[in-house]
């Protein structure tokens, strides 16, 4: 709700099933209950991940559910991002990419089609199968798929013109192939006769900010090793060094360029170097996290509205250019000012009985 307040555009709502950390298992269901708490802020999966779910019902919960919200939803897939879930699913890995890509294409054909799909896969089958409605948003929802390293993501995209979720975008590995990523997209819409939209690009990063880096750096120490941990020892993927001390966190996730924890300068410098570094993109996500308490996150992301949004969305460049013009031909206009004043008090007192 907050968020909303604040001006920002988009919230991803992610699914997962394991690990205990990230704990909402259908995101459609957070969408509905977030919609209802907000006015304008459009709201997507981030990410529902097809291998664990039959395409048809996936596309028919997010019609659904773009009818609920008056057309602020946006569907958002990817194949799964934790092993583990995938284990108890009886899913192997290898399979996941190729499995999410089929269920896009049936999904597609679900929300594009006029006539009945027929589609037939080793693990779902289509058979005469039409939604009931139409999305409410015309033609349809945005669609985007989720990119960490592999080119699968950005494969999908082009293949089937949508946007692309770089979840990894400040990731060693994931920085170094977002301008690949983006090419690959590229040629493959090309290949497939579909297109792709740079402002439907998403690059994901985790940011606390705070007045200063001391201040922001004492906020995080509240959750910030808990969350290295998480990444680490559970999900696999270490982001710090394996210590104790919050303040050896904060420089490596500084130093390495995965996030910011200091001030909107900080912020707003990563924010260019993904732009310098992509040759381009739409929206800038903040990873959610609980680094800091409460009222710490919220004045972060106040700030973040408040300090860094403007810089990039070009809303402060007009009215800075117009204050310094004014300021730069004050005199000129004072001069006028006067000059209009006198007249009037001269014209008064020549004519003191006219009426105007």
């Amino acid at each position: 709700m907050r968020l909303d307040e604040l001006g920002f555009d988009e919230a991803w709502i992610g699914e997962h099933h394991s690990a205990g950390a990230e704990i909402i298992a259908a995101p459609e269901v957070f969408i509905a209950a977030a919609a209802e708490r907000t006015r304008r802020i459009r709201l997507g999966t981030g990410v529902v991940s097809l291998p664990y779910h039959h395409p048809f019902v996936v596309a028919d919960r997010m019609v659904f559910l773009d009818h609920l919200t008056r057309g602020r939803v946006m569907l958002g897939v990817g194949p799964g991002a934790l092993p583990s879930d995938a284990a108890m699913l009886g899913i192997e890995p290898d399979r996941q990419r190729t499995m999410m890509e089929e269920a896009l294409e049936a999904i597609v054909l679900l929300l594009t089609s006029d006539g009945p799909v027929t589609y037939q896969r080793e693990w779902f089958t289509l058979r005469d199968a039409r939604l009931q409605l139409r999305p409410y948003q015309q033609p349809c929802f945005e669609l985007a798929v989720a990119a960490l390293v592999s080119p699968a993501g950005p494969r999908a995209a082009g293949r089937f013109g949508t946007g692309l979720l770089s979840i990894g975008a400040t990731h060693a590995g994931g920085f170094d192939v977002l301008a690949n990523h983006w090419r690959i997209a590229e040629e493959r819409a090309a290949a497939h006769g579909t297109a792709v939209d740079r402002r439907r690009w998403r690059l994901v990063a985790p940011v606390h900010l705070a007045q200063t880096d001391e201040e922001a750096r004492r906020e995080v120490a509240f959750g910030l090793p808990a969350w290295v941990d998480y990444f680490g020892r559970v999900a696999a993927l270490p982001l710090a060094p394996d210590t104790d001390d919050s303040a050896e966190m904060v420089d490596a996730l500084n130093a390495s360029g995965f996030a910011v924890i200091g001030t909107p300068d900080a912020a707003a410098a990563q924010i260019q170097r993904l732009m310098d570094q992509s040759g381009g993109f739409g929206t800038y996500l903040l990873m959610a996290h609980e680094w800091a308490d409460r009222e710490a996150t919220l004045r972060s992301c106040e700030l973040f509205a408040s300090e860094v949004m403007p810089r990039f969305q070009g809303s402060a460049e007009r009215a800075i250019q117009s204050q310094e013009w004014a300021a730069a031909n004050r005199d000129r206009f004072s001069m006028k000012t006067m000059g209009a004043v006198a007249k009037a008090v001269q014209d008064h007192y020549a004519a003191p009985d006219r009426l105007p």
